[in-house]
């Protein structure tokens, strides 16, 4: 296979704090220079005057839904949908049918996973058996077998000493744990944000509170054990406020926001529109201000869209009665650009380094820069694009989007993984 040149692009590496003009030459699937003018015969051309040339994006939150679901969305449909997205890699959540806490599970995955489109999938392993959150999973023989971190995601780590355990454990074998943070007792019954909106709708609530007393214990209990914990799709003021707080103190915490959470709020519910219906739920237009303040000055570590796929048959039912979750690996990177970049919020080395390098160095995999001899995972995507998302054309088997239909001005043209092209606009 020829080396590969992409020429003449605006490289944008978070890692080493570049964004300027270069080439970027490609070979043995490998990043093998990046200079201002790379001048050799025997290349492959990949012309990327006016793109940006990305660190290949990295989503840590995924549900691919397979084994098991695969009625809503398979190993190889969920890879093209992140392919289309941007994104050269995806963590899979481990809340399968059986769940992924085995090394039989993750070894099976990672099988299943050869036979894609060049996606590279990370498995996520399951904090306790069964997601049951009463004993803990197989946790080194998880590691062992592939999983880059551990998550009960769907349902949270109530039980405080599993998750003190589970800290302790991760701590020694360099993982990082990810917690789905809803105080159940608080939020029990609940189908979207407890606040003006769910009164006028005559639906019952799910409160910020529920999301941030956990956070909170969550941040003790690090700050204890010296064990990683991030938390996953942070939606309230309050939450943020409490992640914040701890980073200051030097816990060993992260978080990520999801496009969906930074970009709509509860009000979005009013038509009972079950694609509107996620958990945790979209929040208030405060909550959304902080979400944006935490992306923009460093709490939010990483952009994850909890692409959640449900068949249609599912969500075609009235709002109470649906599950929660909606897709969002082909929609992240236009939002992100929509309510960060073009408004100034955030710089592209900020955004990239949301999606890319921050993702990377929180799991621990290789990705997220552009040094030498690194693997020639790129994302290349236009600032001004405009193009209309509409999910009956989308790569997913599942269509439960709110953002059917959404003009977008920006968006990805090429996703390359190892130098090979796996997706182009």
């Amino acid at each position: 296979m020829k080396p590969l040149l992409i020429r003449n692009g605006r490289v944008v590496d978070p890692a080493s704090g570049l964004d300027a003009r270069r080439d970027v030459l490609i070979e043995e699937g490998r990043i093998a220079a990046v200079d201002k003018t790379i001048e050799r015969a025997d290349l492959q051309v990949f012309e990327a005057t006016n793109l940006i040339v990305a660190p290949g994006f990295l989503d840590m939150h995924v549900h691919l839904r397979e084994p098991g679901q695969e009625g809503a969305e398979t190993i190889e449909s969920g890879t093209r949908a992140a392919a289309a997205g941007g994104f050269t890699a995806v963590a899979a959540m481990p809340n399968t049918q059986p769940v992924n806490d085995t090394p039989l599970v993750t070894r099976a995955l990672l099988a299943q996973a050869t036979q894609g489109n060049g996606v590279r999938v990370y498995p996520i392993g399951a904090v306790t058996k069964g997601s049951q959150g009463e004993e803990l999973a197989e946790i080194e023989s998880l590691r062992a077998a592939g999983a880059v971190a551990l998550s009960d995601d769907g349902r949270p780590i109530a039980n405080s000493r599993i998750l003190r355990r589970a800290l302790e454990y991760a701590a020694a074998l360099n993982m990082v744990v990810i917690d789905h943070c809803e105080e159940q007792q608080l939020s029990e019954g609940g189908v979207m944000h407890e606040g003006e909106w769910s009164l006028r709708l005559g639906l019952r609530g799910l409160p910020a509170l529920a999301e941030q007393l956990p956070v909170l214990r969550n941040a003790v209990t690090a700050a204890l054990t010296g064990g990683r914990m991030h938390i996953a799709h942070l939606s309230t003021r309050g939450a943020l406020e409490a992640v914040r707080s701890a980073k200051r103190e030097g816990v060993p915490i992260t978080c990520e926001v999801t496009p969906h959470h930074f970009s709509l709020t509860d009000e979005a519910c009013r038509d009972y529109d079950t694609r509107t219906k996620m958990n945790p739920p979209l929040r208030t237009p405060d909550d959304v201000a902080a979400l944006l303040e935490g992306l923009a000055d460093g709490t939010v570590d990483a952009i994850a869209t909890d692409h959640a796929p449900h068949t249609a048959t599912e969500k075609q039912t009235d709002f109470e009665s649906a599950p929660f979750g909606i897709i969002g690996l082909e929609t992240a990177l236009g939002l992100a650009l929509e309510k960060l970049y073009h408004t100034g919020k955030i710089s592209l080395l900020r955004l990239v380094a949301l999606f890319s390098t921050n993702p990377a160095r929180l799991l621990g995999v290789e990705g997220g820069q552009l040094k030498i001899g690194a693997p020639a995972d790129l994302t290349l995507f236009d600032l001004e694009r405009a193009w209309t998302y509409r999910t009956e054309e989308g790569f997913s088997k599942s269509r439960n989007s709110p953002f059917d239909g959404r003009r977008f001005r920006g968006g990805p043209v090429a996703t390359l993984v190892s130098g090979a092209l796996i997706f182009r606009r």
